[in-house]
């Protein structure tokens, strides 16, 4: 057994969040127990999520489109995982994450539905995310999706399907600190700003139905996805999962590689300097106005977001709400990932139908 506290943390913490979004349980614990140190950590998810690249190149080489894209969608997540918190190590982190958005990008032809990367045009420069359409249906309603602080559109799989299927669009995107615009914008509390400009781009699109928008945000995201309901009435619905209510308050009790990943996505060069950031990601004086529908889902015990953040979030929220507490969940509840992720599907698909 390692020495090492931070890989013990995350071998302990992240095998259900794995699982339940892509990796193979037998790959989790082949790759786990293969390393001493967490500095070897991207490396060994980075040469598993290469066997699945190759298996996906060799059936694209033989135009098998569904298998490829499927182990090159399973690559995409390897990769994503190997670079998700690697921030100690950034030549290691871009270069894993520059993998996962090429083998996502590779498969998204030959997904069922299939997907198309978009550009949202974002103060100057663009937010990257993926837009996917349910079959055969004309302008359907659209879900955008907020990733958290170390998840990326390249992890939306799992979160996807259960809409597409129920005849839903998908748009997971990238705002400030996160995926690919991590290396441009700073994570900001107000992500009713960024939130705006991805509305803006689902407006002019002709072929989904912008009267019909729900939000929907996971871990980090689950405060980002309600605080946009806040401001922005053009959101129908709001799933908010695992969110904080107020950031800076959870701060003494992050993991120390939360707590480093969250420094350096907010471009802050001290813990202080982030610690003051985080107190900008606040749901202070800002839930009473939201008004939509909302659903929160989260673990009692989750040992990053507290339990009672979910249930403030749905006294304070002034709208309907349905709080969805599992009892023996994790973070996000990703343990229990069957007890919440068709059933906050139904649910949006009632308010946006």
């Amino acid at each position: 057994m390692s020495s090492d506290p931070r890989l013990k943390a995350a071998v302990a913490h992240w095998g259900p969040r794995f699982v339940a979004n892509g990796v193979v349980l037998t790959d989790f614990e082949e790759v786990t127990s293969s390393i001493a140190s967490y500095d070897e950590w991207c490396g060994a998810w980075s040469k598993r999520a290469a066997h699945h690249e190759q298996l996906g190149r060799e059936a694209l080489a033989k135009k098998r489109l569904l298998t490829a894209g499927e182990c090159l969608q399973r690559a995409g997540v390897y990769y994503h995982f190997a670079s998700f918190l690697f921030v100690h190590d950034p030549a290691q982190m871009k270069a894993a994450h520059k993998k996962q958005i090429e083998c996502r990008q590779a498969a998204l032809p030959y997904l069922r539905p299939p997907g198309e990367r978009v550009e949202i045009p974002y103060q100057s420069k663009t937010l990257a995310g993926i837009l996917r359409k349910p079959a055969g249906v004309d302008k359907p309603p659209v879900l955008v999706m907020a990733v958290g602080l170390d998840s990326t559109k390249e992890e939306g799989d799992a979160y996807e399907t259960p809409f597409l299927a129920r005849g839903v669009a998908t748009l997971i995107f990238e705002g400030p600190g996160q995926g690919e615009a991590q290396y441009d914008f700073a994570i900001r509390g107000d992500y009713e700003v960024p939130v705006k400009a991805v509305l803006d781009f689902v407006e002019k699109r002709g072929d989904l139905d912008a009267k019909r928008i729900g939000m929907w945000g996971v871990s980090l995201g689950g405060y980002y996805a309600p605080r946009a309901a806040a401001f922005d009435k053009r959101i129908k619905a709001c799933t908010a999962l695992g969110g904080p209510f107020n950031w800076g308050a959870a701060w003494d009790g992050l993991p120390e590689l939360t707590r480093e990943a969250f420094r350096v996505r907010s471009h802050c060069k001290t813990q202080d300097e982030a610690r003051k950031n985080a107190a900008t990601l606040s749901l202070e004086g800002v839930a009473q106005n939201i008004t939509c529908p909302l659903f929160i889902v989260n673990g009692r015990l989750d040992r990053i977001v507290p339990a009672k953040d979910a249930e403030r979030l749905a006294r304070e929220a002034k709208g309907p709400v349905e709080l969805m507490m599992i009892e023996d969940g994790n973070h996000i509840a990703t343990n229990r990932a069957y007890r919440w992720r068709s059933q906050s599907a139904d649910w949006m698909l009632e308010q946006i139908k």
